[in-house]
């Protein structure tokens, strides 16, 4: 006959889904402290081939491997989600001075010009030592992947949420590229059809 005791406790999933910041904090054995992410709204991503992160907005959850039920918006370790590329965009075009996700307006570059230099990080008046080492840059950087680019032209990312949004209350990941990419963006169109 055995009796219960505390080591076989189970507590109820967390079911982070996706909306204002809401996280409890649950006493575990031990004394130690996890926080339980009831709600969320914006993580920590990754692009890993620039080798940089930002803090983004999560828009939805498009595929879950481990459970095709949990694709009701619920925030789990290695869901694929949807994120807005705005950070990225800005830091990129700020690094390379190169367009990232901008659409050629009509009536060619005049028409183009609709922000003014202040605003607009790539037309900013610039030094020739300056231009010089974004040039260098714009060299030494390999082409970004098409794929990737239709992605920023949509104003969604797809990326991977690597941390666990019920244990430690945060909501970080990667971007999804190359093989990883492809292989995903598979799978949502199988869905889909």
């Amino acid at each position: 006959q055995s009796t219960w005791g505390k080591f076989e406790l189970g507590r109820p999933p967390a079911n982070t889904k996706i909306g204002a910041k809401r996280i409890h904090d649950v006493r575990v054995r031990g004394g130690s402290i996890k926080k339980r992410a009831l709600r969320l709204d914006q993580g920590n991503f990754s692009w890993g081939s620039e080798a940089f992160s930002r803090k983004t907005r999560i828009i939805d959850v498009v595929y879950n491997a481990s459970n095709n039920e949990l694709r009701t918006k619920t925030l789990v370790k290695n869901a694929i989600v949807l994120v807005d590329p705005a950070p990225f965009r800005q830091w990129y075009e700020s690094r390379y001075l190169q367009a990232l996700g901008r659409r050629e307006k009509k009536g060619g570059k005049d028409a183009a010009t609709t922000e003014t230099a202040e605003d607009d990080v790539l037309l900013k008046p610039r030094s020739k030592s300056c231009l010089a080492k974004y040039e260098k840059r714009q060299k030494e950087h390999a082409p970004l992947d098409p794929a990737l680019d239709e992605q920023f032209l949509a104003g969604r990312l797809l990326a991977c949420i690597s941390s666990r949004p019920g244990q430690v209350g945060r909501c970080d990941g990667y971007i999804l590229e190359g093989k990883e990419l492809e292989f995903y963006m598979k799978k949502i169109k199988a869905k889909k059809s």
